[in-house]
């Protein structure tokens, strides 16, 4: 581009970090590659606060790590530039917006669920959201499904899952085990290509450029590896003892920490597992309850 801007911006203030991750608390509908695509659009082409190369490079991590992959994206950007402080910040202002007015719709649908309006509501939401995670579902297997053994070994998984009841957690185990191996026995078609980081694509300097250099607060150290372990673990400890006094609810935190290591794949790799632990395992919901609420978290922001 002849007119690609040579300068890069005025680094963000925490201020203006705020403010924008507030904003995207409240619009970023569209699940996580709705969220990722406009975090890039903000943040690579319009403001120019990260390169492409750095933030495609900075998704790849976010990928493979368990758990939501946008608010990890969120998080580490925001740690690059404001430190812990804007980590926490970005953290929770992603998803603070739908857990607020999620709990709003959790109680209305508690208090009116069986109500003809309400009920009518939900059968006519719940067909949009299956398309949409299917869709999803398609999307994401589209592109990281290159070639007749990756999709081999996804439809084994699908076999497993809801022919044979296999848990979740031996069906990634299994997985993980196969592209060890598949990745020694057959390098072609278990190797990497195209995806996230396969853009060259450039928006003009930015405040984290290419070669920016690593900040000093983000240049690794095994005493600042060892004090965030230790305050991740005493934050859960904490967390888990307030819930030991109910058993229900001290199952659900044993539960979703598991799913929190386990969940590997994006937000949507979650929903089978909950659905075999949640539905099938422990009875805390139904079946027609986990889509409705489902229905509810794909029409709010975040998550």
């Amino acid at each position: 581009m002849s007119d690609t801007p040579q300068t890069a911006p005025q680094a963000p203030t925490l201020g203006q970090a705020f403010k924008y991750w507030l904003k995207l608390g409240f619009i970023s509908f569209g699940g996580p590659m709705g969220q990722i695509a406009m975090m890039h659009t903000d943040l690579v082409e319009k403001k120019r606060w990260i390169s492409e190369h750095r933030f495609l490079h900075a998704l790849n991590f976010c990928m493979i790590l368990p758990g939501p992959e946008a608010i990890q994206l969120a998080i580490y950007i925001s740690w690059l530039m404001h430190g812990v402080t804007g980590a926490v910040m970005a953290g929770v202002l992603f998803f603070m917006p739908a857990f607020l007015l999620l709990s709003v719709l959790a109680g209305v649908y508690l208090a009116w669920g069986d109500v003809p309006l309400m009920q009518g509501l939900f059968y006519g939401i719940k067909p949009a959201v299956v398309a949409i995670v299917l869709f999803a579902a398609w999307r994401i297997g589209s592109k990281a499904l290159k070639n007749s053994v990756l999709w081999g070994i996804a439809a084994a998984a699908f076999v497993a899952i809801f022919v044979f009841d296999v848990g979740f957690p031996w069906i990634v185990l299994a997985a993980a085990l196969l592209g060890i191996i598949g990745g020694k026995v057959m390098p072609d078609k278990f190797k990497g290509g195209g995806g996230h980081g396969a853009s060259d694509k450039q928006y003009g300097a930015a405040v984290i450029d290419d070669h920016t250099p690593t900040p000093a607060h983000a240049k690794f150290s095994w005493a600042k590896l060892g004090i965030t372990v230790v305050a991740f673990i005493g934050i859960w400890a904490v967390a888990m003892f307030a819930l030991s006094g109910n058993q229900a609810l001290s199952e659900m935190g044993n539960f979703f920490t598991k799913a929190a290591f386990l969940t590997i794949g994006g937000a949507y790799a979650v929903l089978p597992y909950v659905y075999q632990g949640g539905v099938e395992q422990y009875g805390w919901l139904t079946g027609a309850q986990m889509m409705d609420g489902l229905a509810l978290g794909e029409t709010t922001p975040g998550r």
